[in-house]
């Protein structure tokens, strides 16, 4: 089975990108499922379900959705080879910009939208420099130079990732993305002993533990202060 990973900032288009793929690649003879990850709810399996699309949904809940994801990816691939999927496809929640949810030896696609501005690419960490495939959406709102523009800027955080314009409304640029997640993605039966191309965001606080009182004195474990002169 292929696995392929999706990330992006919240409303960047994920979904749309992906279902609009699937469809392109309906013709063909791949068996596709989807696992949508999210935070506190999410209706997205919904639009799968409706699209005919196997699908699974995970809820990090109190939880960092990236460190969610990352504890159970194994358990969704062999839940994928169970269902005798050809493709699994990863969508991740909305994640922060330091979020890292790639994998070794697994392609890996990152969604940003025209309308996130000019300076987004170099404020993406990760999710941004370490993908293989940057998928640009909403193209159509912005003028072709804001369009340029923006993708030139991507290319400059990530040199060796390939872009596309992909329009989750009408599909186009779609077909060449299904394209690219049939070629370019590897055969894995497990991600036992895979690594992660990039740490996860440090945490482990007294506010992950659940502490919500203000101050210095109920400050404990990863910690860090800002710098005033």
């Amino acid at each position: 089975m292929k696995l392929v990973t999706f990330c992006g900032p919240p409303s960047s288009g994920k979904t749309a990108v992906i279902l609009k793929t699937i469809e392109a690649l309906a013709s063909g003879t791949n068996a596709v499922g989807v696992v949508k990850f999210d935070c506190l709810s999410t209706e997205d399996d919904l639009l799968y379900e409706k699209a005919g699309i196997l699908v699974k949904k995970g809820l990090s809940g109190p939880l960092c959705p990236d460190h969610y994801f990352v504890s159970n990816v194994e358990e969704i691939v062999q839940w994928g080879l169970s269902k005798e999927l050809d493709i699994l496809v990863s969508e991740s929640a909305g994640l922060c910009n330091r979020c890292s949810p790639h994998i070794k030896d697994v392609l890996a696609i990152c969604v940003v939208d025209n309308l996130s501005g000019v300076a987004t690419p170099k404020k993406i960490g990760p999710m941004l420099k370490l993908a293989d495939i940057v998928v640009i959406t909403k193209g159509d709102i912005v003028s072709q130079a804001e369009r340029e523009v923006f993708a030139s800027r991507v290319s400059a955080v990530n040199p060796s990732a390939m872009v596309l314009h992909v329009n989750g409304l009408t599909g186009q640029g779609a077909w060449e993305l299904g394209t690219l997640l049939t070629q370019d993605s590897r055969q894995i039966d497990t991600l036992i002993g895979k690594k992660l191309r990039f740490s996860m965001p440090s945490a482990l606080c007294s506010y992950c533990l659940g502490e919500t009182r203000i101050g210095e004195t109920y400050q404990m474990g990863n910690v860090r202060k800002i710098k005033i002169d």
